[in-house]
């Protein structure tokens, strides 16, 4: 048998840092419970200022785990087409958008995903 069919891939939850194994919660580097958590923030985070292309585009952030945490605000966002990184934080961004003071879909990423 081939060794590299019989090596379990592992990685750690982005949200608890738990190791995880299951290969759906692998693709999305969280584990069921940190997930859970994303998708009740989402009820409980203010969205009212964000427009509903803005609030896709949040979600869809978290879901292909293009937003992961550096410290305890602030966050390391990729950009819609993949080519660059912001940092970002509930209130504020590095991308265009957040340079100019408008409100981007990676403070709301930063924001639900504290809220969990």
């Amino acid at each position: 048998m081939n060794a590299a069919a019989t090596t379990n891939q592992q990685t750690t939850c982005l949200g608890c840092g738990r190791t995880l194994r299951a290969p759906k919660s692998i693709a999305a580097q969280r584990g069921p419970r940190c997930a859970a958590k994303v998708r009740a923030a989402e009820k409980t985070v203010d969205t009212s200022d964000y427009k509903a292309h803005q609030i896709s585009s949040a979600r869809e952030l978290i879901a292909d785990a293009a937003i992961i945490p550096l410290r305890s605000t602030v966050f390391l966002a990729v950009s819609t087409d993949g080519t660059e990184t912001y940092r970002s934080a509930p209130t504020a961004c590095t991308c265009p958008a957040g340079l100019k003071g408008s409100r981007c879909y990676h403070q709301l990423a930063a924001r639900l995903l504290l809220a969990a």
